[in-house]
């Protein structure tokens, strides 16, 4: 039986390798829409809002009921929460806040099943502390171009992964899409995922002929 589509409301290439690594057929629908933070919205609730907008506004361009996915992440250093870098210069600050010490990685997750106008949300926090990085360091992941469009202006899968000591908590929620905290989500909704992902065919075994006896 095919796999039933998942539709993912993100334009992150992240989020979409994750999915299709584990064998999700998905469909990314475009979701933009107006992404500044509250006053004296925490961040959690900041990411949370933001997952959800986004799959409300991917719902509306269904034209058949479906199940939408989507994630917004942020990066807390110390009070300041971190978005995506504006320019070269605001990436510079941004690594720079890092740069040995230990930060938060949030990410809100939201779980859409519009068949039934059933919404799920949740967010997961991860710590990731950064070993000192010196100033022409910077200036090497910043020329690179990793920390365009990126919390934190840093990807760890990415250069600054040579610059992470430790990460406490979940990896693909630093990626940006917290796989456990997505599943959990289904499960409380009572939504099957595996219906949704692609059957892996077993690869074919070949035949080789044996060489004839010797004359």
């Amino acid at each position: 039986m095919k796999a039933k589509k998942l539709f993912l409301a993100s334009a992150s290439p992240r989020r979409a390798e994750i999915l299709r690594k584990l064998g999700f057929r998905i469909q990314i629908v475009a979701s933009l829409g107006p992404e500044a933070r509250r006053s004296r919205e925490t961040p959690t609730h900041y990411v949370m809002r933001m997952a959800e907008e986004k799959a409300r506004r991917a719902s509306d361009k269904l034209r058949r009921g479906g199940l939408v996915v989507s994630a917004d992440t942020v990066v807390v250093a110390g009070k300041e929460v971190l978005g995506k870098p504006t320019d070269k210069k605001d990436a510079a600050r941004m690594l720079k806040l890092l740069s040995g010490r230990t930060h938060r990685v949030i990410s809100g997750v939201a779980l859409y099943n519009t068949e039934v106008d059933e919404l799920r949300r949740g967010f997961e926090t991860t710590e990731v502390t950064f070993a000192q990085m010196s100033s022409k360091e910077i200036s090497w992941c910043i020329e690179t171009g990793e920390p365009k469009g990126k919390a934190g202006a840093y990807a760890v899968q990415g250069l600054a992964s040579i610059f992470i000591k430790g990460i406490r908590g979940s990896y693909f929620n630093v990626m940006g899409l917290p796989l456990r905290r997505l599943y959990e989500l289904s499960k409380d909704a009572g939504i099957d995922l595996h219906v949704y992902v692609k059957r892996q065919d077993p690869p074919k075994a070949h035949h080789t002929r044996s060489p004839a006896p010797p004359r």
